[in-house]
């Protein structure tokens, strides 16, 4: 039984300090750089949910061809915007829940963002996936995925009913953060 807490806590530091010393200077190297990336990610994600264009600002090709903008395809509501390709195995695996969440879910729009696919991979990818969207458009140029603030997927995007953008989940969404975000979202 440990008797002093704080004692366990405060050799941590040390623990860490030689285990660092105990990676190779190429491993040191390349974990620096990984925490630099991941660090300015976190940073680029913050300042794009400060200072994000509007939602009618935000062009949108839909996979039937026409033009639109994000704040038409809105209507009022709240949006998930959920940016993909169907070459991501993790957005592969979260389609099917997010297409049974656009269906249930009839005070947010969801809307699909393929990104840099042209639309006959999406329609052959949807066909044999038997994913009934709507709302799917095709950012060829990843324009959105500046706008998040990264060009890692899948990445969705969460806006509230006035156009903000009010969080974001970089990586596969499960049903149960889903639920918890669209929780937060329509408290907004």
């Amino acid at each position: 039984m440990i008797k002093n807490p704080l004692a366990s806590i405060a050799a941590i530091p040390g623990t860490m300090r030689r285990v660092w010393h105990g990676l190779s200077t190429r491993k040191r190297t390349i974990l620096t750089l990984l925490l630099l990336v991941l660090a300015w990610q976190g940073i680029l994600g913050g300042l794009r949910l400060l200072d994000n264009p509007a939602l009618s600002e935000i062009q949108a090709t839909m996979l039937s061809g026409e033009s639109t903008n994000l704040a038409a395809l809105a209507d009022g509501k709240p949006m998930v915007v959920n940016l993909w390709a169907s070459w991501c195995p993790p957005c592969r695996h979260e389609m099917p829940m997010l297409a049974a969440a656009q269906q249930r879910e009839t005070g947010v729009s969801f809307v699909f963002a393929n990104q840099g696919e042209n639309a006959t991979t999406v329609q052959r990818y949807l066909s044999a996936g038997q994913l009934d969207l709507t709302n799917v458009m095709l950012d060829r140029d990843t324009r959105l995925g500046t706008v998040a603030g990264s060009m890692m997927l899948p990445i969705t995007l969460f806006y509230d009913a006035n156009g903000r953008l009010v969080d974001t989940h970089l990586g596969e969404l499960s049903a149960a953060a889903l639920a918890h975000k669209l929780d937060r979202l329509r408290a907004h």
